[in-house]
């Protein structure tokens, strides 16, 4: 009875275990096609399984997983391949145009999840396998800019089948494939003002195997061309099957004719990776005598040096030894312009000798006053030789002569003079 309560339990823990562990290491094989538009979502219900639910019984889970995605062994992803993730409650989605180089090359890129309620994670690896496409280069290319789209609103199938299927109507082909879809911040574009739903737009490129319709060429006339250079929408017929879901730039669009360039690939010539001998290394030996640069010090200084003081010496015999005086000056000098000079210095200094004695208008303090108790008037204190600087502005009652002091109450009430 032990026994079998102990399988029982080994069984009830083991097992969930071992389909954790086989979803976690499971991988998925793809097999896109070579010169094809390659679409993987990666979605989030598929990975909500590997993390623990709510605590809550019965509520919901909705929890914020993002993706990381890389090539096996490298910090990021092949050159061919993108990835897009709006925010956290949306799924991923890798996209692509693998290339010719990679064909039966299998390409492993593992994904992992993110939960960011639990900081848990999560590993899946996607093998792709490119296979070659018979019908691939499609000789004739065409790239179109859709303004009111976003790149993973155009990845989603039904609205990149709607697009396809408008291209195929107004070109006409037989073949029509998707080659490659790139957002326009790729290609160097500015993110969107957020207001009226304004989108970044999106390059989609489809190959065809008949050439251009009249109406795709109908970009190359000269008028159309000219509306371009002046930023005015160019007048094409065929846009009215696409203007009722996309806007499509017509200044913008490209066609390729790969049927009439010229290869103009060169064959390499491998050589064997080994440089041509140029001989061994010879370093400097070590018995090199020192060189002295004393001498060239000496000569450095001496020769700016020399010629300083050759041009001090010609400035201080200009400056000092060619002076004439002013015995020489004066004996050179008219009589007339002597007289006129010295007369010109005695006036200066009569001038100047006068101004010393020149009267000074006298501030209105130190005019005659009244006396206050006989009314006499009070002449100024100072002559006419008083310097007046000093004087102060105000006169006291203790200044003034012929002072006559004033009566004044005792405590006693008694007068006294």
């Amino acid at each position: 009875m032990s026994h079998l309560c102990f399988s029982l339990f080994y069984l009830s823990f083991c097992f969930p275990v071992y389909t954790i562990l086989s979803k976690v290491h499971s991988d998925r094989n793809v097999y896109p096609s070579a010169g094809v538009l390659f679409v993987h979502v990666l979605e989030r219900e598929y990975f909500k399984g590997e993390f623990p639910p709510y605590p809550k019984p019965g509520e919901i889970s909705n929890d914020p997983i993002t993706f990381n995605t890389n090539l096996m062994g490298y910090p990021d992803r092949p050159g061919w391949l993108r990835y897009i993730q709006r925010t956290p409650y949306s799924d991923g989605v890798l996209y692509g145009s693998p290339t010719v180089e990679n064909v039966g090359k299998p390409t492993v890129i593992e994904i992992t999840a993110y939960n960011r309620r639990t900081f848990e994670t999560a590993r899946r690896n996607l093998i792709i396998n490119i296979m070659s496409a018979e019908d691939f280069p499609l000789p004739y290319q065409a790239e179109f800019f859709i303004r009111n789209m976003n790149v993973e609103e155009m990845l989603a199938s039904e609205v990149l089948g709607d697009f396809l299927g408008a291209v195929k109507n107004v070109w006409q082909p037989e073949r029509l494939n998707a080659i490659n879809i790139t957002s326009a911040l790729d290609r160097g574009g500015r993110v969107p003002l957020p207001i009226n739903d304004m989108k970044e737009g999106v390059y989609v490129m489809v190959g065809a195997d008949v050439p251009f319709s009249s109406c795709l060429r109908e970009v190359e006339n000269p008028q159309n061309q000219l509306r371009c250079s002046q930023e005015m929408e160019p007048l094409i017929t065929c846009d009215k099957k696409f203007r009722t879901q996309f806007h499509i730039d017509w200044c913008k669009i490209s066609l390729v004719d790969n049927t009439k360039q010229v290869s103009t690939f060169q064959e390499v010539i491998r050589g064997e990776g080994i440089l041509p001998d140029g001989g061994e290394y010879k370093p400097p030996s070590d018995t090199l005598k020192s060189r002295d640069y004393y001498s060239d010090f000496l000569i450095t200084l001496a020769v700016p040096s020399a010629i300083a003081l050759v041009l001090f010496l010609i400035l201080a015999y200009i400056m000092c030894c060619r002076r004439e005086g002013v015995e020489k000056r004066n004996m050179q000098t008219p009589d007339i312009q002597l007289v006129h000079h010295s007369a010109i210095q005695k006036s200066t200094k009569e001038l100047r000798d006068m101004s010393k004695n020149r009267e000074i208008a006298w501030p209105l303090s130190t005019l005659p006053v009244f006396h206050p108790v006989t009314g006499e008037i009070v002449p100024p204190l100072h002559t006419d030789s008083y310097d007046n600087t000093s004087m102060p502005l105000m006169q006291t009652q203790q200044n003034l002569p012929h002072q006559t002091q004033i009566p004044q109450q005792q405590s006693a009430g008694k007068w006294y003079s």
